[in-house]
């Protein structure tokens, strides 16, 4: 038996929720799963046809959290539970430490949650919090130096698994089709619409590299606080007819539009707090034969292996932007790190990413 608590889940969408989502399919291979997780307005229908035991916990978010540890303790002291696996420091936080050593307990870090300067009343929260766990899982290598000089110990690097491939249906190959249309190259980025995933300098790269490919086709699938800015921008650079802005999308529309793309582009930058700590959506470019190109600050090394499966360069300079989409689309060399890039993909398997929990177990 395993227990998960997670704040992070489906039917909600993201990649947290993708990886928590992966996690828990994967140990049921191992075992039973018993899943805590929020409430959600279309979390019934999607309980129904999973094969994980998920209870939902419901209520005002400051209430919620001690209503989840007091759920998850019951559980650990009624059931012999092999290991218990939390989502973030906070869902940890209020499980006492002679209550968690019935099992091995494996806390996830991710980067921006943990970024707190190191004495302040967050930090000293989270350093006890995290001393509970008998194993702290960095996703990258990065986000373990970053946790280190925070002063968190126990680190164990395991980079996400995942979900992808999966089957797509014909209706959403014919939806990705009419996107593109005859276009080349074709570019695409996924994710969230903030600022830390420099979609407003990748449109403006876009812009300078339309002379050069006019039949370039750019899309981006996701929303987010940036909708406006860019809606105005792709419209002051006049490229509204070789820039798509997808804001809602299904999962299958948006691996049809993966699998038919020639590129996945999200060149990362730190933003307020917030830095790329892996970056999931380049190991699922790449499961479809993508190669990707990604920033330099944050975990991205652990995703792409630049100039094998795509390159990483500054998402704050246009010239670098613009540079490595010439570097990459010239005699379509991303045919080549496409092919590196899928062989790469498999490293991330769920089944293999699982057995290195398991072997700590």
């Amino acid at each position: 038996m395993f227990l998960i608590s997670t704040r992070n889940f489906p039917p909600e969408l993201g990649g947290m929720q993708n990886l928590m989502e992966g996690l828990s399919n994967a140990l049921l291979n191992h075992g039973p799963v018993k899943v805590f997780a929020e409430a959600h307005n279309e979390a019934e229908n999607y309980d129904q046809n999973s094969n994980l035991n998920i209870e939902r916990v419901a209520g005002l978010k400051i209430f919620r959290k001690y209503r989840k540890a007091n759920l998850v303790k019951e559980f650990l002291k009624s059931n012999e539970v092999r290991a218990s696996f939390f989502d973030h420091w906070k869902s940890i936080e209020k499980i006492e430490k002679n209550i968690l050593e019935k099992t091995k307990s494996f806390c996830l870090i991710h980067s921006k949650e943990i970024n707190h300067p190191v004495g302040s009343s967050l930090n000293k929260r989270l350093l006890k919090a995290l001393d509970k766990a008998d194993y702290v899982i960095a996703n990258s290598k990065f986000t373990k130096e970053f946790a280190l000089k925070l002063g968190i110990k126990n680190l164990t690097v395991i980079n996400p698994g995942c979900n992808y491939p999966i089957p797509i249906d014909e209706s959403s190959k014919e939806f990705a089709k009419n996107i593109y249309k005859n276009a080349s190259p074709k570019l695409i980025t996924v994710s969230r619409l903030d600022g830390r995933k420099s979609h407003q300098n990748i449109l403006m790269t876009i812009k300078n590299l339309l002379p050069r490919f006019p039949n370039l086709k750019y899309v981006s699938v996701g929303d987010g606080d940036e909708r406006k800015n860019l809606l105005k921008l792709r419209k002051e650079l006049g490229i509204e007819n070789s820039v798509e802005l997808l804001f809602t999308s299904t999962e299958q529309e948006k691996v049809a539009l993966l699998e038919q793309s020639d590129v996945f582009v999200m060149p990362s930058v730190v933003y307020k707090k917030s830095v790329e700590g892996f970056g999931i959506t380049y190991i699922e470019a790449a499961s479809y034969g993508k190669p990707s190109i990604g920033g330099i600050y944050g975990g991205e090394g652990d995703a792409i292996k630049s100039g094998q499966t795509g390159y990483l360069c500054n998402g704050n300079d246009l010239n670098a932007i613009y540079d490595t989409l010439i570097k990459i689309l010239t005699n379509e060399q991303y045919v080549k790190l496409g092919a590196n890039a899928l062989e790469f993909s498999k490293n991330f398997n769920w089944g293999k990413i699982i057995k290195k929990y398991i072997n700590l177990i």
